[in-house]
């Protein structure tokens, strides 16, 4: 189930938030999103396209090219989220 779906509720999220929101999704706990916790993360926030958006989001913000997003490069992809609709009070 969703944690948040802005087509219901349409509250802006802080960074902090969101961030929280994205860090949920570690499913493995080792502190970097995949591509793959990534699309499920923004699916769950209603995105359309999350497997695409997943992809664009790791090729914008991995800085060290890694293939994952690390809590260093979080404010970037925060960032680049919020060109999507997500809402950052």
């Amino acid at each position: 189930m969703p944690i948040w779906n802005p087509r219901r509720v349409n509250l802006p999220l802080s960074e902090e938030q969101l961030k929280g929101l994205l860090k949920r999704y570690d499913t493995n706990g080792d502190g970097r999103l995949s591509r793959k916790e990534l699309k499920v993360a923004f699916r769950s926030l209603g995105l359309r396209w999350s497997g695409w958006r997943a992809a664009q989001a790791i090729r914008h913000a991995d800085a060290n090219g890694d293939g994952f997003i690390s809590k260093e490069e979080m404010d970037e992809l925060v960032k680049y989220a919020t060109r999507w609709g997500i809402s950052i009070a």
